[in-house]
Formats: structure tokens, sequence, C-alpha cells
């Protein structure tokens, strides 16, 4: 039980990542590399608002650095030409500094220092389950703004603009403004998730956000493998749940005992899996489409 509850505590934790990712890759099709470099600056403020004695404060602190993170990619991409891959390498580049001028050491502890979680436990919320139920309520309440946002007509714009920028021009509509909005918002998850991380770590680290662009990555793949494309509403739960059942593999192969020296093999297997996986579908499916076309062939040369 405490391992299926863990599981789902890094699934919700991570989930704002895979989201921002959704809203970023799948949406507007960007490949936004600000990802890393957000997730460990909304670490910091988190940290530092909490140090100051503001835990509720340091979550849309959090939000609002990440989401300026996300204007200056925007800015690099739409104003000065800068490839979207490069403009994201250049601000996620610059942020490492910046993560260290906001903590001011590379490594902040939040030991006996409130957050949302001890204010919870304190509270007596939701017994021994307080951090995954207050996880689960902030990252559903995400995923419901996020589903009214992309239904509202500026977000109808922002998935046009992805579907078709030019298009979006001809209609009179800013794809600068669209996919300014689109980043800004999809780094504020980002943050979210970092801000929710630190409070639950209970420390802040400068190098945390190494890899979590690839990790949630596999997180979407895997909800739109086993979720598929439909709704909005099915989307966004399709990524929410790939989430959470990529930290349950996870979890599976601590479970089975896999040195901690092996941990970073056994994800870049899994998000291998995952990215390859909507490949060998539909080669499985051309297969068995294959097979089955001759086997009609062959029922019609025998009569």
């Amino acid at each position: 039980m405490t391992i299926v509850q863990s599981a789902l505590e890094a699934g919700f934790l991570y989930a704002p990542i895979a989201l921002a990712l959704f809203l970023s890759f799948s949406i507007l099709n960007i490949a936004d590399m600000t990802t890393d470099g957000a997730f460990v600056l909304g670490c910091a403020v988190s940290a530092v608002c909490c140090v100051a004695g503001h835990p509720i404060l340091a979550l849309p602190a959090a939000m609002l650095a990440a989401a300026a993170a996300g204007f200056i990619t925007a800015f690099l991409q739409t104003r000065l030409g800068v490839p979207s891959i490069l403009a994201g390498i250049v601000t996620n580049i610059g942020l490492y500094s910046i993560n260290l001028m906001v903590m001011g050491t590379s490594n902040l502890s939040l030991f006996q220092v409130d957050s949302i979680y001890t204010l919870a436990r304190d509270a007596g919320f939701a017994g021994s389950w307080y951090e995954l139920a207050v996880t689960a309520l902030l990252v559903l309440a995400v995923c419901a703004l996020l589903v009214l946002f992309l239904g509202t007509r500026l977000g109808l714009s922002i998935r046009a603009t992805g579907d078709n920028a030019d298009m979006v021009r001809a209609s009179s509509i800013n794809p600068t403004f669209t996919i300014t909005v689109g980043l800004c918002v999809a780094n504020a998850m980002t943050g979210l998730s970092g801000a929710m991380v630190a409070q639950y770590n209970t420390f802040a680290d400068v190098n945390s956000g190494t890899g979590m662009v690839v990790l949630a990555l596999a997180a979407l793949v895997i909800g739109e493998t086993l979720i598929g494309k439909g709704s909005m509403v099915r989307r966004v739960l399709g990524v929410l749940a790939g989430s959470i059942i990529y930290r349950f593999i996870y979890a599976a192969a601590l479970r089975a005992n896999v040195p901690a020296d092996y941990m970073k093999l056994v994800s870049a297997v899994i998000v291998g899996v995952a990215i390859a996986a909507p490949a060998v579908r539909r080669w499985v499916l051309f297969q068995m489409q294959k097979f089955r076309a001759r086997s009609a062939l062959a029922r019609k040369g025998k009569m």
C-alpha cells in the first residue's frame, strides 16, 4: 500500500509537467525545452517563499516566475526569429544562474519549515493520505481549468495556431500572441509542479530538473497511446493517467530490487518504450491487416 501511495503521489506531483508538454507540444506543436529550468525555478521560488513563511503564496508565485520564463522563450521565438528548440535551450541555460540567484545556494532545505503539506497534516486533512489528497486536488483543479481554458475563444485560437499558423494569421488572429500565451501557461504549470515537489521533498536543488522534459514526454505518450485521442477532457485525463502509469512502472522497478545505480537506465528504457509504442502499435495493426487480406485471398482462391 505504501508503494501504491508513493506512486500515486509522484504521478500527481509531476503530472502538471506532462500537461505543460501536452499544451506546448501536442496543441501548439512547439518543442519547448524550457521545462527543466522552469521546473527548478518553481522549486526555487516555492522554497524561498516557504522559508519566508508563505507556503500557500509560494504556489502562485512559482507559477508566475515560470510563466515569465515561458515569456522569454516565446519572445526569442516570435520576435527575434530564434527556432523554438534553440529558444528553449537558451532560456534553460540562463535559468540555471537565475535559479542559483533565487535560492542563494545550490540546495535549499525546507526541514522544519511550514508547507502546504504540513498545514494539511496539522489540520487533520485526509489522515495519512494528506499529501496525496492535497496534490490530487490541486492537479485536478489544474486539469479542469486547462480544459475550460482550451474551450474559450483564446484557447481555440491557440489550438488553431498549432494546427495551421498561416490560416490563423489569415483569420486576423495574431499567432505571436497565442504562442506567447500558450508557452506562458505551459511553463506556469511546470512551475506549479516544481513548487509542489519542493514542498513535498522539503528541499530545492538546482539540478533537480534534469531530464524532466523527457520524463514528461514519456507520460504524455503513454497517456495518448493507452487512452487515445478524442474530446479535450479525455486527452487531458489521458495525460494525467500517463503520468500515474509511468510512476507505477518506476515503482515496480524499485519493488523488483533494481539497484539504485541502474534506475537511470530503467527510466531510459521506459521512456524509449513509451515513445516507440505508437510506431510499434501501427506496425502491429498493419501486419494484422496484411494477414487478414492474405487470408481473404486464400479463401477466395480455394473457392
